[in-house]
């Protein structure tokens, strides 16, 4: 893959083998940042399961202490008294089946996070070949599918991540902006990793986390010493 004139000097700024303890690597990291944008800072985990098990699988939500400098949109299903504390707590977007039918027929998708009451996962089930693949249907373990809707919105937008095993085992995350610093990055990657090791499967044999790589949004990845994060 070629790369452009920035990243290939970005590379030169540090050895890319090298296993880097974590306050050094988000430094490096952020010095890779040369986008005219504030660029997003990336955690990439590789863990020691196996996903096509069903008892290996690891997802989760946590709420990182700094945000994650990112304006979220959050689209809310529900009724009754649920609208108004929805709307309350800042949802964009609430409603039921108005909703469902806007992103079936309209393609409308003007949302980050979806959250739904127990009550309206019939209505939302129907969108699950729409929501699923984006990796935004509500979910019970995420805390998307409660019946504290106001709560789940106060969340999102405070930062709240869902954080899930990709098909090659390897969770990808955002940690905040490159404009956050070493400090307030590294309290979000500690929070995220603490989850992470946390949600190890009963199931999973060996070394669990793998190897993790920070990388900014147009940088290279910088590796950090995984031994840290060895429950």
């Amino acid at each position: 893959m070629k790369r452009g004139k920035k990243y290939n000097e970005s590379q030169k700024l540090f050895d890319r083998q090298t296993l880097h303890e974590v306050p050094d690597a988000l430094d490096m990291c952020m010095k890779t940042a040369k986008a005219k944008f504030d660029e997003t800072v990336e955690l990439h985990v590789r863990l020691g399961v196996d996903s096509r098990h069903a008892d290996q699988q690891v997802r989760g939500a946590v709420v990182l202490p700094n945000g994650t400098g990112k304006k979220v949109r959050v689209l809310v299903f529900c009724k009754g008294d649920n609208v108004e504390a929805a709307k309350a707590a800042g949802a964009e977007f609430v409603g039921a089946e108005d909703m469902m039918e806007k992103i079936q027929k309209e393609g409308w998708m003007d949302f980050d996070v979806v959250v739904a009451s127990p009550d309206m996962m019939g209505v939302v089930g129907r969108l699950g070949k729409i929501l699923g693949p984006r990796g935004l249907m509500p979910n019970p373990k995420a805390g998307t599918v409660t019946p504290d809707v106001a709560k789940a919105v106060t969340e999102a937008k405070a930062g709240k991540i869902e954080y899930r095993l990709d098909k090659t085992n390897i969770i990808h995350c955002p940690i905040g902006k490159a404009s956050f610093g070493t400090e307030k990055l590294k309290q979000n990657l500690d929070t995220l990793m603490d989850a992470i090791v946390k949600a190890k499967p009963a199931a999973a044999k060996g070394q669990y986390v793998k190897s993790c790589v920070v990388a900014t949004t147009m940088g290279p990845g910088v590796k950090i010493n995984p031994a840290k994060f060895v429950p």
